[in-house]
């Protein structure tokens, strides 16, 4: 039977869901299972909102930061440390080798790097004239 190429208009979940269905099979078969495991700290505001926080999820043997938001406001105020300790609290206790993420040059390297995080990799020009940076903080 042969396969033909097909672009969708508009990608939904039932389309990735055919593309990471043979990967996580073939993943399994290889290094176990990943036991993926979402993580969320959030940042609730006096009236019980949520104003922001960190998203990531517990991979393999890593916890992996998808995105961390403290809205301006309140920048400078610990929030992002916090939230970084929260993870990292909830990746050694999960018994993970480290944490990894990623941010652009125009956003949070320097913070990263300040909690013990090491560059491990980057993207040049993205977006164009930019670099994304990979970070990675390994526990001892």
């Amino acid at each position: 039977m042969a396969l033909r190429l097909t672009i969708p208009e508009s990608p939904s979940e039932t389309d990735r869901d055919a593309v990471i269905a043979p990967l996580r099979a073939y993943n399994i078969r290889q290094a176990g299972d990943p036991r993926i495991r979402p993580v969320a700290i959030l940042l609730t505001d006096e009236g019980g909102d949520h104003v922001g926080g960190l998203w990531g999820k517990l991979v393999y043997d890593w916890l992996f930061v998808e995105l961390l938001a403290v809205p301006e406001e309140y920048r400078g105020g610990n929030y992002g440390t916090a939230l970084m300790q929260g993870a990292e609290r909830i990746a050694r206790a999960d018994n993970c080798v480290g944490i990894w993420l990623d941010t652009y040059e125009f956003q949070a390297r320097g913070f990263y790097e300040k909690l013990g995080f090491e560059l491990f990799g980057a993207l040049d020009d993205h977006p164009i004239g930019q670099k994304r940076f990979f970070l990675r903080k390994r526990f001892r």
